[in-house]
């Protein structure tokens, strides 16, 4: 056998079984004020009964806020909400984060992705938002603009699922494990050294554990990612570069994944601690504007 093939995960068929675990869950979760429907077995749902340009009571955020810890991702379509409703409805969930590298919208807490011919969309990279804080996201709130009639879509994996499908051997070798965060080799690479090095003391690399806790469910999920991880702490580089290759591997498998077709004024609400998402780059040269915002979080344990 070809070192080539020798060095790619096992080949695995048939059912991923611990899925159905999640699926069973999923089924029996039931919400007074509005619907949810499914969209992929483990992650991703559909909100049905919920208008986000109205006020919302405690009660309502807190099921949201349920619906999205097991769901990981919601989906709501066909709501025509202005900016200041886009920001209320995220400011339910916690304080809102100001992105210093991000452009601008109308405020500060707002993040405008306007691609057309000259603008590419970069995003198409499994990633972690801002996983180079020392507090990262809870998660973020983006809403459809203008959308191509075909690609553009955004797909989500669940860190959770990809954790549970790990081997015993990679959960022993992963646990209790520190990965690096940075900001550098992404947003860091269009700055000049001074610059930098300047940005380096505000936003100093982060240490996160390869396997966090989520503050809520409590439940383990996989927190590594390709955009802003630089190495694992404690290990030399290249079998720091081999274990993040082979963790990377797992985040692509499809099962774990639910792909959303976005249309105008469609929101996407995700859990940014249980999650990572990968920005479709296919619609060049057609426009896509999209607007978000993202909600602080917790420290990662």
């Amino acid at each position: 056998m070809s070192a080539a093939i020798e060095s790619h995960r096992p080949l695995h068929y048939g059912p991923r079984r611990h899925i159905a675990a999640i699926r069973e869950r999923l089924d029996a979760l039931n919400f007074d004020r509005f619907e949810v429907v499914p969209q992929a077995p483990c992650l991703g749902g559909e909100v049905r009964g919920v208008d986000l340009s109205k006020p919302m009571d405690a009660a309502l955020a807190a099921d949201i806020e349920r619906a999205l810890v097991e769901y990981k991702v919601l989906f709501f379509r066909d709501q025509k909400i202005s900016q200041a409703d886009h920001a209320a409805f995220a400011a339910q969930f916690g304080e809102l984060e100001v992105h210093p590298f991000l452009p601008e919208g109308a405020s500060p807490e707002v993040i405008r992705f306007a691609k057309d011919e000259e603008v590419v969309g970069v995003e198409n990279n499994w990633h972690s938002d801002v996983s180079w804080r020392q507090v990262p996201s809870l998660g973020s709130v983006l809403r459809a603009h203008e959308v191509p009639g075909v690609g553009g879509d955004t797909l989500w994996t669940d860190m959770e699922a990809v954790y549970d499908g790990l081997s015993d051997e990679i959960k022993k070798e992963i646990d209790g494990r520190v990965a690096i965060h940075d900001f550098v080799h992404t947003f860091g690479l269009a700055m000049s050294e001074e610059d930098r090095a300047e940005k380096r003391k505000e936003f100093p690399p982060a240490h996160h554990p390869l396997v966090r806790t989520h503050p809520v469910s409590g439940r383990k999920c996989l927190y590594v990612n390709t955009i802003f991880t630089s190495h694992i702490d404690g290990l030399p580089d290249d079998e720091s570069r081999d274990l993040l290759a082979r963790l990377y591997q797992e985040v692509e498998i499809p099962e774990y994944q639910v792909r959303f077709r976005w249309e105008k004024d469609s929101v996407a609400f995700w859990d940014n601690r249980s999650t990572q998402h990968y920005a479709s780059s296919d619609y060049w040269p057609r426009e896509r504007v999209m607007e978000r915002i993202t909600i602080i979080g917790d420290t990662p344990r």
